[in-house]
Order: C-alpha cells, then structure tokens, then sequence
C-alpha cells in the first residue's frame, strides 16, 4: 500500500516537470516584434521659367515668371539672383539672353530656361554733307585779277587766277558773271573809270580766249568809286586796282 502512493506521487511530480518544461519551451518560442516601416523619399522639385514677351528692342523690359513645388531654395541667373518659390520681375538684357531658374530641396534640384532675343538696333541712315549751293561754290573757286599800277595788261597771276576762274565756269555752264573794272583812288574819276573798264574788257576777253561764251558775261567799271580798302598806301591801292567777279542774278 504504501509502495502505491509513492509510484502516484512520482507520476504526479513528473507530470508537475513536465508541464512546467513545456511552459517554458513555449514560451522561448514567441514571434519577434514588427519591424519599423521605412519613410517614404521625399519629393523631386519641379520648376516652370516664362519670359513676357520673348523678343524686345534694346533697352526695352521683359518680365520673368515661375512657379515650383517641393523646393526650398531657387535662383534666377543673368543678374537676378535669389527668388520666393513663385513671382514675378522685371529684367532688361542688352542682348539676347537665356534666363535659368534652379530649384533645389530635400528631393533634388530643378531648372528651367526662358529665352529672349534682343533686337539690335537698326543702323543709322548714313549722315550725308550738306550740298553747297552755286553761290557757296562761286564763292569758294572764283578769284579776282590784279593789276599793275595805271595797267590793264593781264599780268602772269591774273593769268592763273582767270584760268582757274574758266574751269570753274566751263563745269557750271549756267552760271553768268558780271566783271567790274576797279581802281585805286589816284588819279581822275573820269579817268579810272576808263581804266577800269578796260581792266573788266581785258578779264572778259582773257576769259573768251578760254573758251567762255561772251553772252555769259558782262563788264561794268566803278573807277575808283567802291574801293575795297581804304587805308592810303600801296598795299591796300592793290587790293583795289582789279576786275572782281560777281555771279550774275
């Protein structure tokens, strides 16, 4: 009898064991936590440039337009530099010009591009000289003859005077003169206006010899009545004895 109980309370404590074993297996055996779900990238940027309008004349304004989205940082090259992630402003290139925003964030880098042209400036028309009219010219190429005290002779300086006054009036066959005979104040009235009109008919005729129609010039003598200088020595007497030409109306 006794032997009996023991054999029970044996079986009993082993079984007590092994319950106890199998707890513990289990519980060695339990799943292993979740793992934490990894953040997701963050966004590219994106970014858009328009110039208004896209061709301008130098030294006109055009104005510069963006948006963007996920960024954080944008510039504007071509002298603008640093702007908010939208706007507006106004640019003036001297040239044509491609404007580049890029846009920059936590997701990468953007850009864009705007182009405008620049007009040149049209050539100015070519400067032209004022033509002189036929008096200016007149003026410029014709030159009196001097003569010798109590003369009317065509000295060699008259020649070349006169010869040069016959080209001129042989290039511009509309133009007529009038030559006036003059004189320095000695001597008579009467006297130095005949002397100055045969200095006038002397010119003419050396003038004629050149080829100078006679109908395009006519003589006059003043004598000593309209004297270019009026101081009383030879140098200015000079001035006065000579056949002038004037360019007839």
């Amino acid at each position: 009898m006794q032997s009996s109980a023991i054999r029970k309370l044996t079986l009993f404590l082993g079984l007590i064991g092994l319950a106890l074993f199998a707890g513990g297996c289990k519980k060695q055996a339990a799943a292993p936590p979740p793992a934490a779900t990894p953040a997701p990238p963050a966004a590219q940027p994106t970014v858009t440039l328009n110039a208004a309008p896209t061709s301008i004349n130098a030294g006109q304004t055009v104005t510069l337009s963006w948006s963007s989205t996920n960024a954080t940082d944008l510039s504007i090259d071509g002298g603008v530099g640093k702007v908010a992630p939208e706007g507006s402003t106004p640019a003036t290139p001297i040239q044509s010009t491609t404007y580049t925003i890029t846009a920059s964030g936590p997701g990468g880098t953007a850009s864009a591009t705007a182009h405008v042209d620049v007009n040149a400036p049209p050539a100015p028309p070519p400067q032209t000289m004022a033509q002189p009219n036929i008096s200016d010219l007149f003026a410029q190429n014709i030159r009196d003859a001097f003569f010798d005290l109590d003369k009317s002779e065509i000295r060699p300086d008259a020649r070349d005077a006169l010869t040069k006054d016959a080209e001129f009036l042989r290039s511009y066959p509309d133009v007529r003169i009038s030559l006036e005979g003059h004189c320095d104040e000695r001597g008579s009235t009467e006297y130095n206006l005949g002397l100055g009109e045969r200095r006038a008919d002397a010119a003419k005729n050396f003038l004629i010899s050149l080829g100078i129609a006679a109908g395009r010039i006519d003589t006059v003598s003043w004598g000593k009545e309209r004297p270019f200088c009026s101081e009383h020595d030879e140098s200015c007497w000079q001035q006065n004895r000579r056949a002038h030409f004037v360019m007839a109306k």
